[in-house]
């Protein structure tokens, strides 16, 4: 699990603790000289376990899922001081795996902060089916994975947030409802899928929009280039214009090219995208470069370049 934000200060006051901070839903390591360290950790992260049942034909294993980021911002000026903590993430939810090729997946956002609304909305809910990593089937409101930082989950970003690039061309929404199909084929990576682009709200939207379709492939290289990861991926989206689209951007055509590297000391993950504007919007095409340094298991460096242009703001 990459750390982001408020978890970078929690993993900081850990770090000063005997042992290592383990990721979620992962064992964590032993330490001989955090061995008591590690057994909390490891009562802690239980918790997450429900149910757990090989031999169950119906239900294998009832988890629970969700995430948590809590923010300080402080700024100093002459224009005047301002300080204050926020919630910036609070998903809750479960993950189950059912009939050994099925898994159910829902999680709910909150905001803790504010009476009215505490529901924020439906992230995850859909079912999905596959028997191996070849080919898996999803139905229901899901992550759609358009640009690097699109197709990045909150959890493993490197920066605390996506960049101006995936802010622009990606889609307003990270979750949506719709059908994709996904898998690995002898180092190949695909991805379609057909979504609603409708009225947006907490739930599943309002179904009266158009379609958007969403067509990837990419090619892993990490095997012959000796490396943790190294995947160049090509994500196409085509979406019928219409007055009514509120979970995407008002873009007729989308392209991206991104590449995503990673050695044991350093890496780079890069994207050059293009996009069709429809009723008022104009053209625009970006680059975003950010590469990145591991200098010890527990600090990173990152920096990251984008540029975008367009004929309209």
């Amino acid at each position: 699990m990459k750390l982001n934000s408020a978890s970078v200060v929690l993993a900081a006051l850990l770090a000063l603790l005997p042992g290592t901070l383990p990721s979620f839903g992962a064992e964590p390591q032993t330490s001989s000289q955090g061995a008591n360290s590690e057994d909390v950790y490891k009562k802690v992260w239980k918790f997450a376990d429900w149910y757990k049942n090989d031999q169950n034909p119906i239900v294998q294993n009832l988890l629970f899922s969700g995430r948590f980021q809590y923010e300080y911002a402080m700024i100093d000026s002459d224009q005047g001081n301002h300080h204050e903590w926020n919630v910036r993430r609070l998903r809750l939810g479960a993950k189950s795996k059912l009939f050994r090729t099925i898994t159910l997946h829902g999680e709910f956002e909150f905001n803790p902060q504010e009476s009215d609304p505490f529901y924020v909305r439906i992230t995850d809910l859909y079912l999905r089916w596959n028997r191996n990593d070849k080919f898996a089937f999803t139905a229901g409101k899901q992550g759609v994975p358009f640009t690097m930082d699109g197709s990045t989950s909150s959890k493993d970003l490197l920066t605390i947030d996506r960049s101006n690039l995936a802010n622009n061309m990606w889609f307003p929404h990270e979750y949506v409802p719709g059908v994709a199909a996904s898998g690995e084929v002898s180092g190949w990576l695909y991805h379609a899928g057909v979504y609603t682009a409708g009225a947006a709200n907490r739930e599943f939207g309002e179904f009266n929009g158009s379609l958007f379709t969403l067509a990837s492939i990419g090619r892993d290289f990490a095997d012959s280039l000796g490396a943790k990861e190294a995947v160049l991926a090509a994500n196409y989206v085509y979406q019928n214009p219409n007055v009514l689209n509120t979970f995407t951007r008002q873009l007729h055509h989308m392209v991206s090219v991104n590449f995503k590297f990673e050695d044991e000391k350093w890496g780079v993950r890069t994207d050059v995208s293009s996009a069709e504007g429809y009723l008022g919007q104009s053209d625009l095409w970006g680059v975003m470069v950010m590469p990145f340094l591991n200098v010890t298991p527990k600090l990173q460096l990152v920096g990251r370049e984008t540029f975008l242009k367009s004929s309209d703001p």
